[in-house]
């Protein structure tokens, strides 16, 4: 008969391991706890072995249907761009605006900030809302729920007679965006291996500016129009996302972390066996689930709890100040800026379509950025591209904020800052943009991922407030505003100066770490500059290990059966 025990065994200084008690507490709670470990570190040295190509063949099911998820950020994308854009557009004014006194319409300022607040209101109760969701019923229920709302809630903004019901629409629609700001981040990092992580989720970012970059070309397209299709045409493109994405998501496996956090093993196989290529002989379902139970297990006693409390409590404090602080850099450093190049270009008398079209090119870089950093990922690291990459936009703030110095007749003056700020899109999009989305899905524990991230992101949205109210203080001439201009780059450089110095203290390195590993380098507090090169071995203990024993008793009385059948016989 075998059993389960735990051995003490020699100290190995060489790796870093999960504390005694820690590994104790999971033998007892879990039968069979060391064959488990024994198939887990079988698969996690595999998952460490796999290469990117390796992955993609034996993933691909996993990346399309991660692909297809994450798509739906694209909606959000699109209407960012889509509601501030339609300000300038007269026929939208004469709808919703009021008379002024020169005879033409415009939207009043208080609601120009309830329109813009309102959905971002409603995104942060979407957030809290998927958060609670997604870990009861599950990623895939949330997100066909999400996107059936997302259809029923487009007719109230495209049907609107009034600026009133237009806020309610946007506020409702802001609750399917927030479940899709996170969920689809969550998802991608839970379906795929370590060598596909970051790129699945950085893809996220890719759908963002994507979004943005349809939005631009949509409104271009009507610019031409005078009557009330001009705004209705561009609400009801977004009827084009939902439905066709609700259709796949109906087919789409679970998570199979999910399942196993739900104590589903045997589905957890399925759904995994959904997401790989069948009859690979490289690949064991077994021992992969077996990794995620040792993970699963390893969390419990680290840290039992799945609320939102949780998430402030003992080593997972760190990992969700962590989160917060890595989505915060990418509003603190400068980025509010770089919707505003046409201004610039417009200050410096180009056209107006002119301008727009430099818009859409704007949105363009994104893309090749984002595209651009799957590839540096691979060989830099995620802290490192933060790094650098943040370093690099503040030395981009302070060149925008020494051009500004000039006067504002000073045309070229307008053009170089303008320039500037497109080079600013493409260093953003590179480095902080997309690598954001991956640090945050791989900093968070399984067991807290969905609130981890729900916190940071809803961090990120009320910081955004505030950013969006003092860029507009800024660049608003006065006596209504403070009429810094192109010098409040002065400003944000400082801000992202305060960030370099956090992500050099505080940022840790997950690249080519396993959940497991993740979670024993945060329980054992090691300093996020020592992540990269620390060595592991998460099926260990400091000084005990969970070990298989043979009853030897059991063992001689099973060769006396046999003994005597061979008698018989």
């Amino acid at each position: 008969m075998r059993r389960d025990s735990i051995k003490e065994i020699p100290a190995d200084n060489n790796a870093l391991h999960p504390e005694d008690t820690v590994v104790r507490r999971a033998s007892e709670a879990i039968p069979g706890f060391a064959e488990l470990s024994a198939e887990a570190k079988d698969a996690t040295e595999k998952e460490h072995q796999m290469g990117f190509k390796q992955a993609l063949r034996l993933y691909p099911k996993a990346v399309g249907w991660s692909i297809l998820l994450s798509t739906a950020i694209i909606m959000e994308g699109y209407d960012v761009v889509l509601l501030s854009s339609f300000y300038a557009l007269p026929q939208f004014n004469k709808k919703y605006g009021v008379l002024t006194p020169d005879g033409t319409y415009t939207v009043p300022a208080p609601w120009k900030s309830g329109l813009s607040n309102g959905a971002l209101c409603g995104e942060i109760l979407g957030l809290f809302i998927n958060g609670i969701v997604s870990e009861k019923y599950g990623y895939r229920k949330t997100m066909l729920a999400s996107l059936a709302m997302m259809i029923a809630f487009i007719f109230i903004p495209f049907f609107s007679h009034n600026i009133e019901t237009l806020l309610v629409g946007e506020i409702l629609c802001g609750i399917p965006w927030g479940v899709f700001q996170t969920l689809t981040t969550a998802y991608a990092s839970e379906v795929c291996p370590v060598a596909l992580r970051a790129y699945l989720c950085t893809y996220v970012n890719l759908c963002w500016v994507i979004g943005q970059f349809i939005a631009s070309g949509v409104l271009r397209g009507v610019l031409d129009r005078s009557d009330q299709w001009a705004y209705r045409i561009p609400f009801a493109i977004q009827w084009l996302w939902p439905l066709p994405i609700l259709i796949g998501v109906i087919f789409a496996p679970e998570s199979p972390w999910w399942l196993v956090r739900h104590g589903r093993e045997a589905d957890a196989k399925k759904a995994l066996l959904r997401l790989t290529t069948r009859n690979d002989p490289t690949f064991n379902a077994d021992a992969t689930i077996a990794m995620m139970s040792h993970t699963n297990a390893l969390e419990k006693q680290i840290s039992a709890g799945t609320s939102y409390i949780d998430c402030f409590k003992g080593v997972d404090r760190r990992r969700t100040e962590i989160a917060c602080m890595t989505w915060m850099v990418q509003t603190l450093c400068g980025s509010t800026f770089m919707g505003y190049s046409t201004y610039f270009y417009q200050q410096a008398g180009l056209p107006t379509t002119s301008a727009f079209d430099l818009s859409m090119a704007q949105y363009a870089l994104g893309m090749v950025g984002t595209v651009g950093s799957w590839f540096l990922m691979h060989r830099a690291g995620r802290r490192t591209l933060y790094l650098y990459g943040s370093c690099a936009l503040l030395g981009l703030l302070l060149i925008i904020g020494l051009t500004a110095i000039a006067p504002a007749s000073n045309q070229p003056s307008r053009w170089a800052i303008g320039s500037m700020l497109l080079i600013f899109t493409f260093v953003y999009d590179f480095t902080v943009g997309p690598v954001c989305y991956s640090l945050v899905a791989e900093v968070s524990s399984t067991r807290l991922k969905a609130k981890t991230i729900v916190l940071a992101r809803n961090f990120y949205n009320i910081g955004g407030i505030v950013v969006n109210v003092l860029t507009t203080y800024q660049l608003t001439p006065k006596p209504n505003g403070w009429g810094w201009s192109a010098k409040s780059a002065f400003f944000w450089a400082g801000s992202c100066a305060l960030c370099i110095v956090w992500i050099f203290f505080r940022l840790p390195e997950p690249k080519g770490r396993t959940y497991g590993e993740m979670d024993v380098l945060f329980e054992r507090g090691v300093s996020a500059r020592k992540f990269r090169d620390t060595k592991i071995d998460i099926f260990r203990g400091d000084h005990l290990a969970p070990v298989t024993e043979v009853d030897s008793s059991s063992e001689k009385e099973a060769e006396k059966a046999a003994v005597v059948m061979v008698e018989k016989a």
